[in-house]
């Protein structure tokens, strides 16, 4: 591009008045030349004065250690911003300038910004970090455990995604039993942090979810964004119950892993982690049920080992040795009555904590409702079709009583209506007419023009 004295306005000189200019024209030529000569410009600086507008646009001032140029972004440019603009930050300004004819003053209007250095995303994940730090959201005192046995296990994720499937897959192997909530929701792109967080708030308000998962499987940085927002953060710290993030793979962190109660490393992981406790609540009976059967063994192997030193020192006391036997024997007897009745009550337990973990699964509930909805169904067509039968026939006597009071029945009948020559009133009496007068008569196929010849008493 040409320059002319030094900046790119172009390659002719500008037009020099005859005489003086008004301040309002020179600022309007100066503007004309200033935005066709950098109609797009990018600038790197540093953020001073940063004043956010309740409008939504943003106002601060470039500078560096030479100059300062005022900027403005407009609200539908800074909506689209990943991170949040700070003073001191050093940052890459793209857009055009524009003169103020008010003040006389230029300034860029930017369209994009972008830190320079660090990248976007990873400025707005570590401001977002540190925000929610300092406000007490990863604690580890607002950490919920999770249940113990869990009734319902609420999930978030896409249903088309890979991270269900492997959910369903631990849960099933592990958990047959469970009863699984799913709630739809986009893992990734525009919209996807609000999917997300309406998904999260609609299943913790299912009743009788105990625990809720969250996640996706593995991906990019931007892949990922979607649980690096804030309202979908604040959605998981005030859930209701505890939830479990599980997002991308081991390596991947985002806000979401730190405001959950647990994180897991892959949606399997989180899974597993569900079901761990009913896992260990199954090896606490059976640890029980091994300690109790050797603690019975001890104390069987005591008393014989007693009441063999007792027979050794008895020697020469054969009936006492046979009495101590006995008595021993009728103790074994009863220890073993006594192990076999824990025995049996324990069995009862745990078979009536397998009827119930039996009685909510999810197909057989699902299978009662598809039986009553069946039912209901049937009633409600039946119900419908009554009443279409009688509003049918309720219509039709209404329209034949409507025809009967018609007066179109009664011209059908022979009769006729008499009107005079403008048709605006009906003539009911002869004396309202004269020999001469134009008449029309109405009749039930079709109207007559008439001429009066005379009355009937004329005759």
């Amino acid at each position: 591009m040409a320059e002319w004295q030094g900046l790119p306005f172009g390659d002719k000189e500008p037009e020099v008045p005859d005489g003086p200019l008004s301040v309002g024209d020179l600022t309007a030529r100066l503007k004309a030349l200033v935005e066709a000569g950098f109609s797009r410009v990018e600038v790197e600086g540093q953020v001073t004065g940063h004043r956010p507008h309740a409008s939504g646009h943003l106002y601060f001032t470039l500078k560096d250690e030479r100059s300062q140029i005022r900027a403005v972004m407009f609200r539908s440019d800074a909506r689209r911003m990943t991170f949040r603009l700070e003073d001191g930050q050093h940052i890459v300004a793209r857009g055009h300038i524009s003169v103020y004819e008010v003040r006389g003053e230029y300034q860029i209007i930017c369209d994009t910004l972008e830190p320079h250095g660090l990248g976007a995303l990873q400025l707005a994940f570590d401001q977002l970090k540190r925000r929610l730090a300092a406000e007490g959201l990863f604690d580890q005192a607002r950490k919920r455990p999770l249940p113990t046995l869990p009734r319902k296990i609420g999930v978030v994720t896409s249903r088309s995604g890979a991270a269900l499937q492997d959910i369903l897959r631990v849960l099933i192997a592990r958990y047959p039993s469970a009863h699984v909530v799913v709630r739809d929701a986009r893992v990734q792109g525009d919209g996807a942090a609000d999917d997300l967080t309406r998904a999260l708030q609609a299943v913790t308000q299912v009743p009788g979810v105990d625990v809720v998962i969250i996640g996706r499987g593995g991906g990019s940085a931007e892949d990922l964004w979607a649980f690096n927002d804030e309202t979908l953060a604040r959605a998981i710290a005030a859930s209701p119950v505890p939830v479990i993030a599980a997002v991308g793979h081991e390596v991947d962190f985002t806000i979401a892993d730190f405001v959950a109660d647990l994180r897991a490393a892959t949606p399997s992981n989180a899974a597993e982690l569900v079901v761990e406790r009913a896992d260990t609540f199954r090896h606490r009976i059976d640890r029980a049920a091994e300690r109790l059967t050797a603690a019975t063994r001890r104390a069987l192997d005591d008393r014989r080992q007693r009441a063999m030193r007792v027979s050794a020192r008895l020697g020469s006391y054969p009936t006492r040795v046979v009495l101590r036997q006995r008595d021993c024997q009728e103790f074994v007897l009863r220890m073993r009555h006594a192990l076999l009745d824990r025995a049996a009550r324990a069995s009862q337990r745990f078979e009536a904590l397998r009827r119930r973990l039996e009685a909510r699964d999810v197909r057989r509930v699902t299978a009662d409702w598809r039986l009553r909805l069946t039912r209901m169904d049937g009633r409600l067509r039946q119900t419908v079709h009554a009443r279409a039968q009688g509003a049918e026939l309720q219509s039709r006597e209404l329209a034949a009583r409507l025809h009967a009071l018609s007066p179109l029945a009664v011209l059908g009948r022979g009769y006729a209506v008499c009107w005079d020559a403008t048709r605006t009133s009906i003539i009911r009496s002869a004396s309202t007419v004269s020999r001469g007068d134009a008449v029309r008569v109405t009749l039930a196929d079709g109207e007559l023009q008439c001429e009066v010849k005379g009355q009937a008493d004329d005759r």
